[in-house]
């Protein structure tokens, strides 16, 4: 019998799913929900914020002249390149045509219903079976309506992303500022900080990216954040800060006793999880930032026909989406047999408490990887049998984790190429 399996997203994970699942129609019939008119997900530029013309979400954070801070090298999915033209770090545009390719491909524009957004998702329990179905309600965002239609599947493969939903800090005297606030899912264009001093909280990827983006018109770029202090050389106009102790009408002042006259406060605070369609019945709690019950961040302990790809963080994104759809794949499938629900909820209670009290991971890192990504997605192809990632994308990711230290302002003016499965090199030019 085909399972019916409903995808929610076309960006890369939710494209990525639908490749593998058509791949095998005699198991496997896709169906995509994208709530939008394109795939691509993040990657679909716009100007627009807030909202669009039909009063959904924006959901793009992406910004005019963003550049990827990973060599196209370490992105692709392991069997489709990125034309070799391309410099190592490209421009989002690039990354857009890439997906495009890979959908005419795989020829994945078939399965996709677009402008269809996903309201509703219930778990079925069928008189006397043990096998659960899924309600999925949908509807057409072109109508502005609220009526759903209503299908049944077998599984769900969730595959929304999480980089739409800004997280907002609860600063003290947020309220009494009389600058500009603004979250960096909305930053677009640095022209419009010409002139002006710019406080920008957090100092993760986006934080150090668009602080560097806006140096050349901002009057200041201070980049406020808890973290060590970088070692590398910074422009001229760029300053970094301890955290935010409080904020006056005009002023910022640290956690250091400083302060500093402020005309825009950039929130580079990261983004919320976000499933509004999983009704009550499908017991997914999310708890500061840590979603559960879930087998190694991807399988719902309690219904494993509920999958949740790319979840996890700091990661190569499409390498390991690929690793996870054929990880739920084979769990859909029953080439894989999973522990018992008991023996997999330990296994993530482990995981979360090891991380908490051995690394020292406050609860928001629940499901962020970093350099644990590498043995995370081996042990996913172990454990499914599928191919792992190769050896020279593990190397050159965390050799750029160091170079990013050290040279901050230059290192994406750097080529790469890989000179086998387990190695790579800096390209000669």
């Amino acid at each position: 019998m085909t399972l019916r399996v409903a995808v929610i997203g076309a960006g890369a994970a939710g494209l990525c799913a639908a490749r593998h699942l058509a791949s095998d129609p005699g198991t496997f019939e896709p169906h995509v929900f994208e709530k939008t008119q394109e795939i691509g997900g993040m990657w679909v530029y716009t100007e627009e914020t807030g909202t669009d013309k039909y009063g959904e979400t924006i959901h793009s954070s992406m910004y005019w002249d963003l550049k990827t801070n990973l060599p196209k090298e370490v992105m692709a999915f392991p069997d489709f390149q990125f034309d070799k033209s391309l410099p190592s770090f490209m421009k989002h545009q690039d990354v857009l045509k890439y997906l495009n390719d890979y959908c005419e491909k795989y020829d994945l524009t078939k399965f996709i219903r677009f402008n269809t957004s996903v309201d509703y998702v219930k778990p079925v329990h069928q008189d006397g079976q043990e096998k659960v179905l899924w309600d999925v309600g949908f509807r057409d965002v072109c109508k502005q309506s609220e009526e759903l239609t209503i299908e049944r599947y077998d599984a769900v493969i969730v595959c929304n992303g999480h980089y739409a939903i800004p997280k907002i800090p609860d600063l003290p005297g947020i309220d009494d500022f009389q600058g500009q606030i603004m979250h960096s899912h909305n930053y677009r264009h640095p022209q419009v900080f010409k002139d002006k001093s710019v406080v920008l909280l957090g100092a993760g990827s986006s934080g150090k990216d668009i602080a560097l983006d806006i140096c050349e018109f901002a009057k200041k770029a201070i980049l406020s954040h808890n973290k060590e202090q970088m070692i590398c050389q910074l422009p001229s106009n760029m300053t970094e800060k301890p955290g935010i102790e409080r904020l006056t009408e005009k002023e910022v002042l640290f956690t250091d006793g400083t302060s500093e006259p402020t005309d825009v406060l950039l929130l580079c605070t990261g983004y919320n999880y976000d499933f509004p369609f999983l009704t009550p019945e499908c017991n997914v709690k999310v708890v500061d930032q840590h979603i559960t019950p879930l087998y190694k961040h991807l399988i719902h302990t309690q219904y494993p026909t509920l999958a949740f790809i790319g979840i996890i963080s700091i990661v190569c994104p499409f390498p390991q989406f690929d690793c996870q759809v054929k990880f739920t794949m084979a769990v859909l499938n029953g080439s894989l047999k999973l522990p018992s629900q008991e023996e997999m909820e330990e296994d993530a209670r482990k995981d979360y408490e090891w991380r908490r009290n051995t690394l020292g991971f406050p609860n928001r890192y629940a499901h962020v990887m970093g350099i644990l990504q590498w043995e995370y997605n081996n042990e996913l192809s172990k454990i499914a049998k599928i191919p792992a990632i190769p050896k020279a994308v593990s190397g050159l990711f965390n050799a750029l984790d160091e170079e990013r230290l050290k040279n901050l302002m230059h290192y994406k003016e750097v080529d790469y190429v890989l000179t086998c499965k387990d190695s790579w090199e800096v390209a000669k030019p």
